[in-house]
């Protein structure tokens, strides 16, 4: 039987002792919470699946967080980000309650206040995620079964919609005009293999098999390797660029290429042109000028969903009638 005893004024303590359990205490400020908490670990008890839940309770947000700084971050491929917002929430109120404290409303109470703090709707989303990351790792790896993911049961942001700038064909004349000679074959292979900044600047040439006709990327930004059909424009890029001893392809790093590209977009009176836009203009040419099917053009586009994969293709409308009219992909009516 749970015993609950007033100290002070505003406090009150439950100790739980049965035979063969290790003795359970907890202190609340409101007596109803006290009877909340001693039923429901009693309960637990009688049924047999009671997990203790000390180290939940005496384990702050914020000491989770740098444990899992110190023993996860470095299996990120980009853990510069991932440690940013773990900064962001341990400067926040949040990170210093305990795990096993914190609900929905909490989480929903963070959220406000990052809103109001003008974080984006992505960047809070990024946060939550982190959160249930953790309770995630807390409840396996770190024997915390007792905890509750809070995360799941709170409204994330709405994200905005995704870009839909399609880049025409006297665009892409212009761009290229516009580029610098380096950047103009990294244009075209972005339009080819719809791969991202990142994947194309750490490409290198043990990673591209000619023969067989495709790159294996060990590492891309979802944290799984992915293997890249190469199309014979995309070979004969390749085949165009001198090999060089450090063994990169383009031999241009991801903020070279951002650079380059904003001055020939720029150049090419395209100012609201990014380089992500291709790979966005690559997937949508897939759907509109191949046969594959939509899991094939997953497959070499490296989604982890259908859902985002949709987000990166904004089909042309007269497309779509031509094959409402019988088209095949490819054909122009």
């Amino acid at each position: 039987m749970a015993c609950i005893e007033k100290r002070g004024p505003y406090q009150f303590r439950v100790k739980i002792k049965r035979k063969g359990f290790p003795p359970q205490s907890k202190t609340f400020e409101a007596y109803d919470d006290a009877v909340k908490w001693a039923r429901e670990v009693e309960s637990e008890i009688d049924r047999g699946v009671f997990v203790s839940r000390r180290e939940a309770e005496s384990t702050t947000l914020q000491e989770a967080l740098e444990r899992f700084e110190l023993e996860y971050l470095d299996n990120y491929k980009t853990p510069r980000k991932v440690r940013s917002r773990i900064r962001q929430i341990t400067n926040r109120p949040i990170s210093s309650k305990h795990l096993a404290a914190i609900r929905g409303k909490d989480l929903a109470e963070h959220i406000r206040l990052r809103q109001d703090e003008g974080a984006g709707a992505q960047t809070i989303t990024h946060e939550i995620n982190l959160i249930s990351r953790i309770y995630g790792i807390a409840s396996t790896d770190w024997g915390m079964e007792s905890l509750h993911n809070p995360a799941k049961r709170v409204n994330k942001p709405k994200l905005p919609p995704g870009r839909s700038r399609r880049l025409e064909v006297k665009e892409e004349e212009q761009l290229l005009q516009a580029a610098d000679e380096r950047l103009k074959p990294v244009i075209l292979f972005a339009l080819e293999t719809a791969m991202r900044r990142s994947e194309i600047a750490e490409l290198s040439w043990d990673r591209v098999d000619l023969k067989q006709r495709f790159i294996h990327l060990p590492m891309t930004k979802n944290g799984e390797a992915r293997s890249v059909p190469l199309s014979r424009s995309a070979i004969e890029i390749l085949k165009s660029i001198p090999r060089n001893i450090q063994g990169e392809v383009f031999g241009l790093s991801a903020n070279w290429i951002t650079k380059l590209f904003h001055r020939a977009s720029t150049g090419a009176g395209l100012p609201d042109l990014r380089f992500h836009d291709l790979r966005h203009e690559a997937i949508s040419r897939l759907f509109e000028n191949t046969d594959l099917d939509v899991m094939e053009i997953k497959t070499i586009s490296g989604h982890k969903t259908l859902q985002m994969l949709a987000r990166y293709s904004h089909l042309r409308a007269h497309r779509l009638a031509d094959r409402l009219d019988g088209v095949k992909r490819g054909q122009k009516a």
